[in-house]
């Protein structure tokens, strides 16, 4: 094999290779930077401290805004019931098939749409609503209004008991939580980078 023929079999191996999941956050980051929350991934404090008020043995539908590449989708499988489902809704289409190639688990189900069409897309699995809801959308650099939809439909689709588990960089998603949920717990994850502001939104 000649050198040139050697490089050029090299560079069909890397262009072939599957990325590492920050590789693909990081794509995903520069293709659409208003729609992803942070340039990395979400730490293991993070994670467990946002799911750490979920009452899991009654959770039966698990949805999340915005998975990315999945930094939450194993933690939440791992905690959720044999017959409970998790849908991850996501806008960019690199993101969905990423997970689609790489979470193989019945209970999981990535869709390619927006979270203000919550309603319909639970409604399309045979629910009348969902248990917990969970986001990492950046509300503050939301086109305007989109963020006010997705919390609206949120308020409606989530069931008594519920509650919108809400991880942010900015303190500015309160002003879209206050007018549909009578309660939110608030909280600081410092050993993320960076910082995050935690929230859990609930109807009384």
């Amino acid at each position: 094999m000649t050198a040139s023929s050697t490089a050029a079999a090299r560079k069909g191996a890397r262009k072939g290779r599957a990325l590492s999941p920050i590789a693909m956050f990081f794509r995903g980051f520069l293709k659409h930077p208003v729609m992803v929350g942070s340039i990395i991934p979400s730490s293991g404090k993070l994670i467990r401290k946002m799911l750490g008020p979920v009452d899991w043995a009654n959770c039966k539908v698990f949805v999340e805004y915005g998975p990315g590449v999945g930094t939450f989708c194993q933690a939440v499988l791992d905690r959720m019931g044999p017959d409970a489902t998790y849908i991850a809704i996501d806008t960019n289409e690199d993101f969905v098939a990423y997970l689609r190639k790489t979470i193989r688990d019945p209970r999981f189900s990535a869709i390619c749409g927006s979270a203000a069409d919550v309603e319909s897309i639970v409604a399309d699995h045979g629910h009348d609503g969902a248990d917990y809801l969970l986001s990492g959308l950046p509300f503050s650099t939301l086109p305007p209004g989109v963020g006010d939809a997705i919390a609206a439909a949120t308020a409606r689709v989530m069931r008594p008991g519920g509650a919108f588990l809400v991880y942010q960089f900015s303190p500015k998603v309160k002003d879209f939580l206050d007018p549909q949920f009578s309660d939110i717990d608030h909280d600081m994850e410092w050993w993320n980078i960076p910082p995050a502001q935690l929230y859990w939104a609930r109807n009384d």
